[in-house]
């Protein structure tokens, strides 16, 4: 099933015979992927066969863009939950960092608790609430807001786990915003990087910068190929453009021996993941990844012709003694300006490479 393209893999789900025999066993991130380029509207009834770790990395991949949740891409993701079982909204919602279904409440609701009796015997619910239970209303910040989706979701885990209904919802009411993004990007953080995914700080040691008399500069161990394979969130059979490319890197891998073909394969993944959290591609777009390799295969392959020329050395030979994520540094150091993300904020050139330059060492 992976083998086919993902504008197809639709009609290849529906055809199966035993689809929920078939999509637990999706890579998390080919999940997301496969919800993505489906659209999630009309991916729902994938949704009730995925595992729990495919539905937290739909979110974790899909509803933030860079450091931050994006708020369009959650509510899209929590309908599609919605529009399910109850038995998939309370597994979804249990798997997700409360700290994240508080978020997408904070997006559309107020809060408001009953007061006992005693406090105010006068009380009567605010306009335009909602309850389902009597002592929490809802307000909708926006008059206009469809709740649907959040009220079927509050109502599956009113019914299912209670205890996490109350979490929330006091949550909303009492905890800081601030606080509750810094805590869900946190777990995300860590998730994420069990896919392969680092931090976006590690991300952006790949641009560090380096002295130009440093460029051809040799690691002093003789392999820099990690012969060890890890397993891949994703399926690739073949990286983007080595058919028709003839940068460097893909002409060494040309005169490289089979194993030391999947250590470049494996190396160039890892360095394909960084360039797209540094550079915040949206990881859980599926046309990320292949951006990501396009750029990373770009650079390491000035990299590679320039350590190669300036030691004499055999394209193969260099690609053998140097890691591919310096080839990378030692090409974005060769055209900064080309190679270098967007700031995040207004910062002039200078004011960006010294950022790029602080969380990385001179070597």
């Amino acid at each position: 099933m992976l083998e086919a393209s993902l504008s197809i893999r639709r009609q290849t789900l529906e055809l199966l015979p035993n689809p929920e025999a078939v999509v637990p066993l999706l890579p998390e991130a080919e999940f997301c992927y496969t919800c993505r380029s489906i659209g999630l509207e009309d991916a729902a009834w994938l949704l009730p066969m995925a595992t729990n770790e495919q539905l937290v990395t739909g979110f974790d991949l899909d509803a933030w863009q860079g450091l931050t949740v994006e708020p369009a891409r959650l509510d899209s993701w929590m309908a599609a939950v919605a529009s399910t079982d109850d038995e998939t909204i309370v597994r979804t919602a249990q798997s997700l960092d409360p700290e994240l279904v508080v978020i997408y409440l904070r997006q559309h609701v107020d809060v408001y608790i009953k007061p006992s009796e005693q406090e105010d015997p006068d009380w009567s619910p605010p306009d335009r609430s909602q309850t389902l239970e009597g002592q929490f209303y809802f307000v909708a910040k926006d008059p206009k807001d469809d709740l649907a989706p959040m009220l079927r979701t509050l109502h599956a885990l009113f019914q299912a786990d209670y205890w996490l209904y109350f979490r929330v919802i006091q949550a909303v009411r009492e905890e800081l915003g601030v606080e509750n993004q810094e805590w869900a990007l946190r777990w995300r953080t860590g998730r994420i990087e069990d896919l392969g995914f680092p931090s976006w700080d590690a991300a952006m040691r790949i641009y560090g910068f380096l002295r130009p008399d440093r460029l051809a500069e040799l690691p002093p161990d003789a392999s820099a190929l990690d012969l060890e394979s890890w397993t891949l969130p994703v399926w690739i059979t073949e990286l983007p453009g080595v058919r028709s490319d003839e940068r460097a890197l893909f002409r060494a891998i040309r005169d490289l021996t089979d194993e030391e073909r999947s250590a470049v394969f494996y190396a160039l993944i890892a360095l394909a993941n960084r360039v797209a959290v540094a550079d915040r591609m949206e990881l859980g777009n599926p046309e990320s990844l292949p951006a990501a390799i396009d750029k990373a295969t770009r650079f390491a392959s000035m990299g590679l012709d320039h350590v190669a020329a300036e030691n004499g050395l055999e394209l193969a030979d260099g690609l053998r003694r140097t890691p591919i994520e310096r080839l990378f540094r030692v090409g974005t150091n060769l055209d900064r300006e080309a190679a270098l993300p967007d700031p995040i904020t207004s910062q002039s050139d200078e004011e960006r490479d010294e950022t790029i330059r602080s969380s990385t060492d001179e070597g």
